[in-house]
């Protein structure tokens, strides 16, 4: 199988790049899709203080990807340039522990969370009316932890070897079955935001079966094998070194999302909680294609450059830039003339329609810098820079967003809030434009990324 990852270093960038980040994107525009989808159910049926109990439980749901994901994002990056450097009995140790860490940590997560259900909501910023809804929800999502983290993380793995079009089957097999389980539990089986939980951890665990099978019959150039499952310290500090950027990103984001909670809850009720809510849903529907670029790009650059080939490394990263900036550019269009039918997708509620409107233009004011950020983030990953990574994916939420949401309520109210995002976005898109600058060595002839200490993968270029 090793024709799958040697074509990241012959096949061409254009070709390559698109063959990669298609799936990808597809198999993520789908994933949102059905959070959508959940969204519009779950208001239609229960209606704001359904919504609301969704934005309320979303900052664990977002903790559990942020494990999931650096765990997949660190091991994938370590695995691309093992395969390139040809070493894929290494790499199937690193695959191995990626599988372990996903399920030590998804059990030690559920025993806390489930036990620490009520308060959590709390401090997630739940009010009295949305605290037995949002309790309902999180409730059956924490039992299919296992299963959320593996469809999260495995599917990093799969594209690392070059075969995006399993991760985007694995993904596509998790979004049908979700739109199916959601409407039958929703309104067949009056479940409301029960229904909503149970129908994504029924597809998650699907999903997860499907991607075990995969690498069980032999279609991948990685294996199972339970040797490789002991955890191996020299590996797991690679692979959470690398990741870490990944989890400080959405773990901040988690954190953003209880602040701006409590704040949406000062100063505009449950209906600006259920906004929020609402807006999650079509931010991360929109930044969907610029990741799945991201995604498509990081294989080809890891592998390419433990392969040493430098120009290829920098052909990819130029032209993951120039297609990223496009995408933020058409989303910041279709937002800014079409906020109103954006919202009227999931509400008919005027009141959240229009605070709906006003909160839309003017968080993604500077939404077109969203695609340089991300981008330089996913490569400094794939060439494990882990500190410029890190630095880099922290920035956006922990040193601009959350400091602006306690700041900005404090002058303009309720549009504080909103206002807090832009601005995080562009001083964090300055930000990344001074890293490349600084740090990105491999875009100079003869070049190499900033290591910050040994890897698996040594450059040996």
């Amino acid at each position: 199988m090793m024709e799958q990852s040697e074509r990241l270093e012959k096949q061409p960038i254009r070709k390559l790049l698109f063959d990669l980040a298609l799936p990808a994107t597809v198999g993520l525009l789908v994933m949102a899709s059905y959070n959508v989808v959940d969204t519009i159910f779950v208001s239609r049926v229960v209606g704001n203080v359904g919504v609301a109990a969704l934005s309320i439980a979303f900052p664990v749901q977002m903790i559990i990807m942020a494990i999931a994901g650096a765990i997949g994002l660190g091991g994938a990056s370590v695995i691309s340039r093992l395969l390139g450097a040809k070493n894929i009995d290494k790499a199937n140790q690193v695959f191995g522990n990626v599988i372990s860490l996903v399920i030590i940590i998804s059990l030690a997560g559920l025993l806390f969370a489930t036990r620490m259900l009520t308060p959590l909501l709390y401090l997630f910023g739940s009010t009295e009316t949305i605290l037995p809804y949002a309790r309902d929800y999180l409730g059956i999502i924490l039992y299919g932890t296992v299963f959320i983290a593996f469809g999260f993380s495995v599917p990093h793995i799969v594209r690392a070897e070059g075969n995006a079009g399993i991760a985007m089957i694995s993904m596509l097999i998790s979004a049908g079955l979700n739109v199916v389980f959601t409407p039958f539990f929703i309104y067949v089986l009056g479940m409301g935001v029960k229904g909503s939980a149970l129908g994504t951890v029924l597809a998650k665990g699907l999903m997860a079966l499907y991607l075990f099978f995969y690498f069980l019959r032999g279609k991948s150039t990685l294996s199972y094998n339970l040797s490789n499952l002991m955890l191996k310290l020299d590996i797991i500090k690679e692979i959470l070194s690398i990741g870490a950027s990944s989890f400080v990103r959405q773990a901040a984001g988690s954190i953003m999302f209880i602040v701006a909670n409590h704040k949406l809850g000062f100063y505009g009720g449950d209906t600006a909680i259920a906004v929020l809510g609402i807006i999650n849903r079509l931010q991360a529907f929109a930044l969907m294609p610029i990741l799945g670029i991201v995604q498509g790009m990081m294989p080809i650059v890891g592998y390419n450059y433990g392969a040493c080939l430098k120009e290829r490394v920098r052909e990819t990263i130029y032209l993951g830039f120039k297609i990223a900036t496009i995408a933020a550019t058409l989303v910041f269009i279709i937002i800014m003339v079409f906020p109103r039918f954006l919202m009227l997708i999931f509400t008919e509620n005027s009141l959240t329609i229009e605070m709906g409107i006003i909160a839309l233009r003017i968080m993604f004011a500077f939404s077109i810098f969203n695609g340089i950020q991300m981008v330089a983030g996913g490569v400094f990953q794939a060439l494990g820079s882990a500190r410029a990574a890190f630095l880099l994916s922290m920035s956006r939420q922990i040193l601009f967003l959350i400091p602006a949401l306690f700041v900005l309520p404090l002058v303009f109210k309720l549009n504080g809030v909103w206002l807090s995002f832009p601005v995080a976005d562009i001083l964090s898109f300055f930000l990344a434009l001074l890293f490349i600058k600084i740090n990105f060595d491999i875009f100079k002839e003869g070049g190499h990324s900033t290591q910050t200490g040994p890897s698996l993968s040594e450059d040996v270029c």
